[in-house]
């Protein structure tokens, strides 16, 4: 992992995070001091599967994907984890090494403690504490309803529901969604364990179904909710 500039310590930048939302003033600029602020430029590694390093990354600004790769050079990519969000807390709990790899996506900018101030922090405010499990159940129950699509529904399905999840995550306003920047088709295959074409076939045929359209550099899902049935239909008889 090639070396990142170092960032003045700003307990405004703090309050983006989710995390620590609720952190009384005074805590969240010493926590600010204690952390270790850092800038990743996009493709830049953050993280290292099987790295000892078991800090916590506070997400200020930016974009970072969690992703692996077979020992055949295989991709498997997890999910994005945007601004105002957090990852690492499992090495901190548990004390194992990295179980995935984490790239910057977009210039980001993350603040970074040590396993000993984060089990204070939770100890110390249990706001923080119920955040954090509400975070790990929720991580739980996304992971449970991967493993059943990917056990269960052909690649179509699992392309549907992948765009589905996106649309959610993008926000959901009168029905319509609007993920933008679009995925790439490769990285939509990595998220649901097929091929770049697959996915490429997969996708225009949903245009002609009318359930996605292409505006600009973004992929729309004019009906959310007709996208919702089919999926959950699709769950349903699997």
């Amino acid at each position: 992992m090639s070396r990142s500039p170092a960032v003045e310590p700003s307990a405004l930048g703090l309050k983006s995070v989710r995390l620590v939302d609720g952190v009384p003033a005074s805590a969240l600029e010493e926590l600010a001091r204690q952390c270790r602020w850092r800038r990743f430029e996009p493709g830049q590694r953050v993280i290292s599967r099987d790295a000892p390093d078991q800090d916590v990354y506070l997400i200020v600004s930016g974009l970072v994907r969690v992703t692996a790769f077979s020992a055949a050079g295989r991709q498997v990519t997890y999910r994005d984890i945007a601004a105002g969000d957090w990852f690492g807390d499992f090495a901190a709990i548990d004390g194992l090494s990295r179980s995935a790899d984490i790239v910057a996506l977009q210039d980001t900018l993350l603040a970074s403690m040590n396993p000993a101030v984060f089990q204070r922090l939770l100890h110390e405010h249990p706001i923080v504490s119920d955040r954090l499990l509400r975070r790990l159940v929720s991580l739980v129950r996304e992971l449970t309803e991967r493993i059943f699509d990917f056990s269960t529904l052909g690649v179509q399905n699992r392309v549907h529901a992948e765009v589905l999840r996106l649309a959610r995550q993008a926000g959901v306003r009168g029905n319509v969604a609007c993920i933008d920047p679009a995925p790439k088709h490769s990285e939509l295959a990595n998220q649901v364990s097929t091929y770049r074409e697959q996915v490429t076939r997969e996708l225009s045929a949903m245009k002609k179904q009318g359930l996605v359209q292409r505006t600009g550099h973004a992929l729309v899902v004019p009906d959310v909710a007709r996208l919702e049935r089919i999926v959950a239909e699709v769950r349903r008889s699997a």
